[in-house]
């Protein structure tokens, strides 16, 4: 079997890793592309043994970069999530930890002057999948993204140079509305009626509560994995508010990677995955995410967006279960995950009914830069 090469990088973001391409070094045939998406991950086998991907949502992603087509942007990110164990390139969300990865390799690749005395250098980033700017604050060190430092995140063992992203203007990026069906609509699947959020900030996630479920929230997710018959209810209930929602026509027009659901419940003592005890004064909300229908490691970075909002915007049950409720001066939204605490930076609009930005800080280095082979 004969073999071409395309020229990848391998990032990691926060608790994600993908493969990065320059656009220019992808073929135009958008079918090509696909093949080397597909092929570079391996989304034929469960395990991805056959490519770069890990068998997990938050390892099987792809990010093009090139120079921004607009005149108030560096460069435009479009991300790609790829199956597992299934053909499958979905560009219908983006990944929010992968941000950080983008200004990395926006700096690496020399997509965007930088003084070599600088510190930090400002990436102005157009979001393709959700049109949104995102404004990066990128660390360097002689003129490349800076790898080492003090901070420490989440989900990733040591510690690394500071990122900081905001997304500007976050709501409404699939649907045209922060909250496109109201603050709570009420979903009926065969065993009972649920009342959930539908919430449109970065990526759109439907939430419902812990207790509704019959669950605390705050279990392992090695445990919840275990109950078939609870994954099976809640893609129902995210099946049902995808067609609810306008996002899908049927049930098989809908898309694996959104909307995304998530669980949440009030803030309460838990031991995370690592075995570390977080009480509740830590924390503003508890939260769980599934991700192409198994329960996310930690919390995908769209996710610890969305629900940061939300938990601000009055009505809905994100906002029904947090601790801090006024979102008017902004603020520090604290989220409690599976693997620990993530303070999320939000502010909303005067009138507090919409959001003006959202802001995360993360880790990010290179991982690999070389040649993917492709199979013919």
């Amino acid at each position: 079997m004969s073999q071409f090469l395309v020229p990848c990088a391998v990032y990691r973001g926060g608790t994600s890793r993908g493969l990065f391409f320059a656009k220019s070094n992808l073929p135009e045939d958008l079918h090509i592309q696909k093949k080397i998406f597909l092929n570079g991950i391996d989304a034929y086998n469960m395990s991805q043994i056959n490519g770069l991907g890990s068998g997990t949502s938050h390892t099987s992603k792809v990010c093009v970069i090139s120079p921004s087509t607009l005149d108030d942007a560096d460069v435009d990110y479009t991300f790609y999530q790829i199956g597992i164990g299934e053909e499958v390139v979905d560009d219908k969300g983006t990944c929010g930890n992968l941000m950080a990865a983008v200004g990395a390799f926006a700096i690496d690749e020399g997509l965007v002057k930088v003084d070599i005395t600088a510190n930090y250098v400002d990436v102005t980033v157009f979001n393709t999948n959700i049109k949104k700017i995102l404004r990066l604050k990128v660390p360097v060190v002689n003129g490349k993204a800076k790898v080492s430092g003090d901070y420490a995140m989440p989900g990733i063992y040591g510690t690394g140079a500071k990122f900081i992203v905001d997304i500007l203007s976050p709501g409404g990026g699939k649907t045209g509305k922060t909250l496109p069906v109201g603050v709570q609509n009420s979903v009926e699947t065969e065993s009972r009626a649920y009342e959930v959020s539908f919430v449109d900030v970065v990526n759109p996630f439907v939430y419902v509560a812990a207790e509704d479920l019959g669950i605390k929230g705050t279990e392992l997710n090695s445990e919840l994995s275990l109950n078939e018959a609870l994954l099976s209810e809640i893609e129902t209930i995210r099946s049902r508010m995808a067609i609810y929602s306008g996002m899908a026509k049927s049930t098989e027009d809908i898309a694996g990677s959104v909307p995304k659901i998530a669980i949440v419940t009030e803030p309460q003592d838990y031991v995370t995955s690592v075995g570390k005890l977080i009480k509740k004064e830590e924390v503003d909300i508890v939260a769980k995410m599934i991700s192409m229908g198994k329960f996310h490691r930690t919390y995908a970075g769209s996710g610890l967006y969305n629900i940061a909002a939300a938990a601000l915007l009055p009505g809905t049950l994100p906002n029904r279960f947090a601790a801090k409720k006024d979102g008017s001066q902004g603020q520090i939204i604290r989220i409690g995950h599976p693997e620990g605490v993530t303070e999320v930076r939000v502010s909303l609009t005067e009138d507090g009914k919409d959001v003006v930005s959202v802001g995360l800080d993360r880790t990010a280095r290179r991982i690999m830069k070389g040649d993917l082979f492709i199979p013919e």
